[in-house]
């Protein structure tokens, strides 16, 4: 059995999951993404079939009704047997090899990459776990089974039984990468998300992680370009009060420390977190990314510091399809006529 791939390898969403296939696939086009390895599911199985060899504890997920208070109550006993049971021997052996070789006790990223993921039809986008700043092997296994337990959140288990999904064919793999400290962070859409104008790449980014963004500790300067001509047309800086940072090689306890929430200094609090050139290259990346997938996308990136040109400090930690708009570009086959017989007198343009 294989439990881990590198990166540049990940392709089967089955065998690695959504955002890991996706990574790799970006990797192989030629976009920048910080290197790492992934943990198939192949992996999740083995440690799910000595945690649970009959299937009893997951065929009890899947029963669950719509009731919360029932959700929450097994989906926890579940959560806490993943996270504490030991890995089958040959899983960590492998684990540990390729955190070897990927970082030699260097900082990571901890990623959740489910196999249901990130789909055109839906998105499990926030419902499983992503841990900053793991080091040290120990630590990686340990938050490894954290992701794994993090597919049974009360939110996650709610949202796989409102859709229907079996439980016996979700699975969690998961994916490991060295950690960047970026100096700015952000998500962008290749199409607007307010209007659906798919002619602009919107772009929403602050000052270091972010994760300032996604938890609501800021609001975003926010930026519009137009993919026909490259101009940037619409233009929003904020106050961005909050700053996350990550601080590498630091001794701390546990990786949570290693990430911290602090007031923005005086000097960038007001100040747009790119400059015109960061905007343009984004941008670049963005429709290369649709492009190569064909289909508007939904993408994490990160700017780093250093002298080089903008493209070059640009790396995408994520790239998922876009689903909002996606969904209301569904179209019925035909609009409702008021009679049967205009459905038919309507192909000769002759209205009843």
């Amino acid at each position: 059995m294989t439990f881990v791939v590198t990166l540049t390898d990940a392709a089967d969403a089955a065998t690695v999951g959504g955002k890991a296939a996706s990574l790799g696939e970006l990797a192989r086009a030629g976009v920048a993404v910080p290197p790492g390895f992934a943990v198939t599911t192949e992996a999740f199985t083995a440690a799910m079939t000595a945690l649970d060899a009959d299937g009893a504890l997951r065929a009890g997920i899947e029963a669950l009704s719509a009731d919360v208070a029932e959700i929450a109550r097994v989906a926890a006993r579940f959560r806490a047997l993943v996270a504490d049971a030991p890995l089958p021997a040959e899983v960590a052996a492998a684990i540990e090899s390729s955190y070897a070789a990927l970082a030699d006790d260097a900082d990571v990223a901890v990623r959740s990459s489910a196999t249901v993921e990130d789909s055109a039809e839906a998105s499990f986008a926030g419902l499983q776990d992503t841990y900053l700043g793991v080091s040290g092997a120990a630590s990686v296994l340990g938050y490894v089974r954290r992701c794994w337990a993090s597919l049974y959140n009360d939110e996650s288990v709610a949202y796989r039984r409102r859709l229907g999904l079996p439980e016996d064919e979700v699975a969690m793999a998961v994916v490991v990468q060295r950690m960047v400290a970026p100096r700015a962070a952000g998500v962008m859409f290749t199409r607007s998300p307010v209007t659906g104008d798919r002619s602009v790449v919107a772009i929403e980014g602050t000052w270091g992680l972010g994760s300032a963004l996604v938890s609501g500790d800021v609001t975003p300067d926010a930026w519009v370009i137009s993919k026909i001509t490259g101009e940037i047309t619409g233009r929003r800086v904020s106050p961005k009060v909050k700053i996350h940072r990550y601080l590498p090689n630091e001794s701390v306890a546990s990786p949570a420390a290693r990430v911290t929430v602090a007031d923005t200094q005086a000097d960038l609090r007001d100040a747009p977190c790119l400059t015109d050139d960061e905007i343009r290259a984004l941008a670049a990346v963005a429709r290369q990314v649709e492009a190569h997938y064909g289909a508007p996308q939904d993408i994490e990136w990160a700017v780093l510091d250093g002298e080089q040109a903008p493209d070059a400090r640009i790396v995408l930690l994520q790239s998922r399809p876009e689903t909002v708009w996606a969904a209301r570009d569904t179209k019925p086959a035909g609009a409702p006529k008021p009679r049967p017989a205009d459905h038919v007198l309507s192909l000769f343009g002759k209205p009843l």
